[in-house]
């Protein structure tokens, strides 16, 4: 790394910023976290401190993110209260360019797909199907075939007014049979992937799932 340090930690008004370099193998980033907490502990001891970290470029998996977060509670009075990439901003700003709005009916044999995020006034009937890179907001009956975040997004959530798919699929899990997604609750539910496993929610609770889709859909 020539000297470089993979880690930097800043000062904010709100607390500490942690800079990891973008560039280093993750083995030796989290090493030199580790090194550079121990080294600070004493002084950085004393009331909660709330840590946001900054990954430049660096793109890291859940469970990744979690060796990060494990390692810096380890300092006891740290709290992280995100972990912020540049390349899953642009990802996300990239999302919200590509909303497509239509108002139809998708009836069995029929096929919809778009390159991105869907909004679709209308229902699906059984034997229709809707394809999106995106994620897939249907203000009606989803009695069809849903496939959200398609080939490999598994962010991406499928969300209808009225939830009776003959089958839900986000990126490549497929839901459980049909039977299990029946649903008479009058309220607008969604679907996404939770540990890998597709699961079912109030759309009034998606901000616990994720922040930014309500700044740019809307909702």
């Amino acid at each position: 790394m020539n000297g470089k340090s993979a880690v930097t930690i800043k000062g904010v008004k709100d607390g500490l910023v942690f800079l990891l370099d973008d560039q280093c193998d993750f083995v030796s980033l989290l090493d030199e976290l580790q090194a550079k907490l121990d080294k600070h502990e004493q002084q950085l001891a004393g009331p909660i401190v709330h840590v946001t970290v900054k990954l430049g470029s660096r793109q890291l998996s859940e469970d990744e993110k979690e060796r990060i977060r494990s390692a810096i509670r380890r300092q006891g009075n740290f709290l992280v209260q995100s972990i912020e990439s540049d390349a899953e901003a642009d990802q996300a700003a990239g999302r919200k360019n590509a909303l497509h709005t239509i108002a139809c009916i998708v009836r069995s044999g029929q096929t919809l797909e778009f390159d991105g995020d869907l909004l679709l006034l209308g229902d699906v009937n059984p034997g229709g199907i809707v394809r999106c890179t995106g994620d897939i907001y249907i203000l009606g009956a989803l009695r069809g075939v849903a496939h959200a975040g398609y080939p490999n997004r598994p962010d991406a959530i499928i969300a209808a007014s009225r939830m009776t798919p003959t089958q839900l699929r986000i990126a490549d899990v497929i839901s459980r049979p049909p039977e299990e997604w029946t649903s008479s609750e009058p309220w607008m539910e969604f679907a996404y992937l939770r540990d890998g496993v597709m699961a079912l929610d109030k759309l009034t609770h998606l901000h616990h799932h994720r922040k930014e889709v309500l700044h740019f859909k809307g909702v």
